[in-house]
């Protein structure tokens, strides 16, 4: 059976800075977004967008505010909060709740399938992708008569090494 890491295959994607015609082509995505919705294009809006296309992996709010304080951003979180909506209404990023109360949220132009497992201990999040869910979902859809555009699995566990060792080689 062939499980890969999407961290491995898709390091690329997920966990480095977007070239700059990504960055272009997200811009003109979110402003053509906002234009149908009658809102404004404004330089706060703007600056977040390039901030979360500029951040690795997953983040959540408090990194994202985090960020844009360490590089003179002035912008307040409930600024953040608003608009965050309006990026996933765009499509542009996506929102998870991994446990705790805590949302994740994860760039999502281009993006690829892939499930996650949480760390219950350090709470890191390792993203993985295993083709027989694609057959799982595409038997499924067929047998509910469902057309299905995406979907969602989260495992939580702890790793081997902090069941043998004590402790979790992962932690920060």
């Amino acid at each position: 059976v062939n499980i890969f890491v999407f961290e491995i295959t898709l390091t690329y994607f997920l966990n480095s800075t977007m070239p700059s015609e990504v960055l272009i082509a997200v811009t003109s995505l979110f402003e053509n977004f906002l234009n149908s919705k009658k809102l404004r294009k404004t330089h706060e809006r703007m600056v977040i967008l390039k901030e979360i296309y500029s951040l690795q992996g997953h983040f959540d709010m408090d990194l994202l505010y985090k960020t844009m304080r360490q590089k003179k951003h002035r912008i307040s979180k409930a600024t953040l909060y608003n608009n965050m909506e309006l990026l996933m209404d765009a499509g542009l990023i996506i929102k998870h709740q991994f446990g705790k109360n805590l949302a994740q949220y994860e760039r999502s132009y281009k993006y690829k399938q892939h499930d996650h497992l949480i760390c219950n201990d350090c709470h890191q999040v390792f993203e993985f992708c295993d083709p027989r869910l694609l057959l799982i979902q595409n038997s499924t859809s067929k047998l509910l008569g469902f057309n299905i555009n995406r979907h969602a699995l989260h495992f939580f566990g702890s790793c081997n090494a902090l069941e043998n060792n004590g402790t979790c080689p992962h932690k920060k």
